[in-house]
């Protein structure tokens, strides 16, 4: 069974306007069957196809004979001499949409990518599945807490249930299980960690222990929602500091964990600078974590940052899906401890949230707000908590209580 991606509309928007497109993103979220779909009457060729990998590698101009645009090639990154080919065919021709590629990881892939097809490569990355793709919502903008978008979402707005949100948090997002009930959870995260460290990391980043970076990993996962602590997190694993710091950045780089950014301005010289650590796929955290089912989860120590990082990877999928490659999302701490969970900046606005997993939220849930006022030349716009209560509803001035299947 398929289901719609919203980046679908975003990597045709993309093939006009640039002649090649790489859609990059975790293993098995779906990459190649989304860009089958795109690209359906187009040749398809894999590079874990050990002769056409061999091939690719040692001749590239040949490859491109034997395989002449359009041509959709999968797992790119194992020939990243392709890139300069590339380049050359389509500086030759000039045309739009020639090559559309595909992805796990980024290592040593972007900075290819990058440097050999500077302006001529549209760029996406692709998650796993949003709650709007499961619930088959058409709906496609990006998350900002305006009226505009209440409105055009509240169209298509589907009343999650309490246990459906857990559920969802706790299953993850991953195409395959989802489509398949009967899969076991453990087993296919079980699998996808072995292959992600065999595949991605062994082979492209000589991670030395591997036993120690799969510790790392947990030992992430039980840190979502916090400040990056990279001397706690080396010492709970028993590796240096530079060690953990550039096993971070693989997770990052290979969109496992994302890092939410402190704001910060010249002016608000106050905050914090760390950022808060969160993993992309809510599944892969539970099953790191040993939260085995949704009840232990919803009803665990840990409840409320799941719920938190949830949200922040729903909302990071909202701008990714768009082809939006930075998101402009922040939070905001400072040194008086004021915090708030979430700020998206549009057109030089801040727009304030914070994200509680109970079902009666109060004003003094957004009792923070109040310090973006204090920075100069600082505009607020409208935010919200976004929650487990059913309607949308004024909590006070302009923000809003903002039920999750708004996001």
């Amino acid at each position: 069974m398929y289901i719609k991606r919203h980046a679908e509309e975003t990597v045709r928007k993309l093939s006009k306007m640039f002649g090649a497109v790489l859609v990059t993103g975790p293993r098995q979220v779906g990459k190649t069957t989304m860009l089958k779909k795109v690209t359906e009457g187009i040749a398809y060729v894999t590079l874990d196809d050990p002769l056409l990998h061999a091939m690719a590698a040692e001749q590239g101009g040949t490859f491109f004979k034997d395989n002449p645009p359009p041509v959709f090639i999968d797992e790119i990154q194992y020939a990243p001499n392709l890139f300069r080919q590339i380049k050359i065919i389509l500086d030759r021709d000039k045309k739009k949409g020639q090559f559309f590629m595909s992805g796990s990881q980024q290592f040593h892939m972007m900075k290819n990518a990058s440097e050999s097809l500077a302006g001529r490569l549209g760029l996406l990355t692709l998650l796993g599945l949003s709650m709007r793709e499961k619930q088959k919502v058409d709906f496609m903008e990006p998350f900002l807490p305006v009226d505009y978008y209440f409105t055009a979402r509240r169209q298509y707005n589907t009343n999650l249930s309490y246990d459906d949100v857990w559920y969802s948090i706790h299953r993850g997002s991953m195409p395959e299980l989802y489509v398949n009930d009967d899969f076991d959870w453990q087993m296919f995260y079980g699998a996808f960690v072995r292959t992600y460290i065999e595949r991605d990391v062994r082979e492209l980043t000589q991670v030395g222990d591997e036993m120690k970076f799969l510790q790392f990993m947990t030992v992430a996962a039980s840190h979502i929602g916090q400040l990056l602590n990279l001397a706690s997190l080396a010492r709970d694993v028993g590796v240096s500091q530079p060690t953990a710091e550039r096993w971070i950045s693989i997770l990052v780089t290979s969109n496992i964990v994302y890092l939410l950014k402190p704001y910060s301005s010249n002016i608000a010289k106050q905050t914090v600078k760390t950022p808060k650590l969160y993993f992309l796929d809510t599944g892969l955290a539970a099953y790191l974590t040993k939260w085995n089912t949704p009840d232990v989860l919803k009803n665990g120590a840990m409840a409320g940052a799941f719920f938190e990082n949830f949200v922040i990877s729903e909302i990071i999928k909202s701008y990714y899906n768009k082809g939006i490659l930075e998101p402009p999302l922040y939070f905001y701490r400072d040194k008086n401890m004021n915090e708030i969970d979430l700020l998206i900046e549009d057109n030089g606005i801040l727009y304030p949230l914070e994200v509680k997993r109970h079902a009666d939220p109060n004003k003094k849930d957004i009792s923070a707000f109040s310090q973006l006022d204090k920075i100069p030349a600082v505009k607020r716009g409208p935010g919200g908590v976004i929650c487990l209560y059913d309607n949308l509803i004024t909590l006070k001035d302009n923000d809003r209580v903002i039920p999750v299947g708004y996001i």
